[in-house]
C-alpha cells in the first residue's frame, strides 16, 4: 500500500533570551515546528545538554501573544520590549519541575507564523484534520479495518 504524502511542515530556529540563576543574560536557540496534520499546535523544541525538551503551544496563543497578554496555566505570553528597545514576546513556561521565562523577537515569531499561514490559513485548521483516522488510531484500528 502506498504511503500517503507527508504533511507540509514549517520549521524555524529562533533565538530566545533569558536570565540564568546568576542574573546573566543567556541566549539559546529553540526550534519552532508546525505540521499541517497537527494544525492547531506549534511545537517548540529546546535543545539542552540532557536532551531535547518539547512543548506544544497553540498557534492561536502565539498569535495573540504578539499583541496582548494571553494564556494561563503552563504557558503565558505577553508583548514587551527588550533592553535594546526591540519588540519581543515574553514566553513564560511552568512545569512541576521548574519554570523558564524567556523572550523572542516579535519579528521572528511573526515570520514563523506567516509561514504557517501559507500551509494552513487561519480558520482552516479543522479542514486539515482526518478525524476518522485519528479515532481509528486512538482505538487501535488497523488501516484495513
Amino acid at each position: 500500500m502506498a504511503q500517503p504524502p507527508a504533511a507540509p511542515t514549517v520549521s524555524q530556529d529562533i533565538t530566545l533570551h533569558c536570565l540564568d540563576d546568576g542574573g546573566q543574560h543567556v541566549a539559546f536557540v529553540a526550534s519552532f515546528g508546525y505540521r499541517a496534520d497537527d494544525p492547531y499546535a506549534v511545537w517548540l523544541t529546546f535543545h539542552i545538554p540532557g536532551g531535547d525538551v518539547s512543548w506544544a503551544v497553540a498557534r492561536s496563543l502565539l498569535l495573540k501573544g504578539l499583541t496582548e497578554p494571553s494564556g494561563d496555566g503552563d504557558i503565558r505570553l505577553w508583548p514587551g520590549l527588550d533592553d535594546e528597545g526591540h519588540a519581543v514576546v515574553v514566553l513564560d513556561f511552568h512545569s512541576p519541575s521548574g519554570s523558564l521565562r524567556t523572550q523572542a523577537r516579535t519579528v521572528a515569531l511573526r515570520v514563523f507564523l506567516d509561514r504557517t499561514w501559507v500551509v494552513v490559513p487561519p480558520g482552516e485548521e479543522g479542514k486539515q484534520l482526518d478525524l476518522e483516522r485519528l479515532v481509528g488510531a486512538l482505538l487501535g484500528w488497523s488501516e484495513a479495518e
